[in-house]
């Protein structure tokens, strides 16, 4: 097992690191505390809740058995080298087990506050249904060869799947509502800094190690954050360039948004 050659570099990686864990654990509050303002969920798209529920517990699952089980562990050298570094930290157990934790609870107000005519469409249930009983299949397959790494690799591809595929739904209900109204700006700005930041932890471990295996050893950490960044910066730019607040708006209802269209980018997205 490889250990760190700077100080100073364990160090920065640390901070990196707790940094992005405090960004990306933050940002589910803005939309959280939002919906019980309003006590309304409209606006807010229920497949990018469900999407994210399963990205965040597969995440889950990968980052306890890369960090805690040897068996994976064992395999992970056995196959990158001896040499180098886990590529799960602490704070990447910690984030993913508040993620969950939040995410369910943001799907727990969708049951309870106003939420119009939204629904989580056939599409994605089709999806986490599809999704699930594949790795449902890999669990199978892996307990019959050992093929523990391999395994934790599955959850991890459909945690990036999920990232890739959550923010669709959101994205073109922005765009057919021409509003961004319902959504928190606050979580995608929180979001982009711990994408940021997570690059560089990952980043200055490779330097310190003289190695990229960190990037591509956890692929799904790399495309996490690279996926999120895009996404997170569409919706910047939706928020604050194409659909702006309108400043009259000073209504304390909760419900200033067309049905119709919500209900439409529910059932085709």
């Amino acid at each position: 097992m490889s250990s760190w050659n700077s100080t100073g570099l364990e160090v920065l990686s640390n901070v990196f690191g707790w940094i992005a864990f405090v960004a990306w654990s933050i940002s589910f509050y803005p939309q959280v505390l939002l919906n019980y303002r309003r006590k309304s969920v409209v606006g807010l798209n229920f497949d990018f809740v469900v999407l994210n529920l399963t990205k965040h517990s597969s995440y889950l699952i990968y980052n306890v058995s890369v960090y805690f089980s040897s068996a994976v562990q064992r395999q992970y050298y056995k196959k990158y080298g001896s040499k180098q570094m886990i590529p799960v930290a602490a704070n990447d157990v910690a984030f993913s087990s508040h993620a969950v934790l939040l995410t369910a609870f943001t799907l727990f107000q969708i049951t309870i506050y106003d939420r119009g005519s939204q629904m989580v469409s056939k599409i994605t249930i089709a999806i986490v249904t599809g999704a699930w009983t594949i790795v449902a299949i890999c669990v199978v397959i892996a307990i019959q060869t050992h093929s523990w790494l391999w395994l934790v690799s599955c959850f991890n591809m459909l945690q990036v799947s999920m990232t890739a595929i959550k923010y669709i739904p959101q994205a073109i209900m922005n765009f057919k509502r021409k509003s961004t109204a319902g959504f928190s700006i606050g979580n995608i700005l929180l979001d982009l800094l711990g994408g940021l930041t997570n690059y560089g932890q990952m980043a200055v471990q490779s330097f310190d190690q003289h190695s990229w295996v960190n990037f591509f050893g956890n692929i799904g950490k790399t495309l996490l954050s690279l996926v999120s960044i895009f996404f997170d910066v569409l919706f910047i730019v939706q928020h604050y360039l194409l659909y702006p607040k309108k400043k009259p708006e000073r209504s304390p209802s909760p419900d200033p948004v067309n049905h119709v269209s919500l209900v439409t980018s529910s059932q085709h997205v």
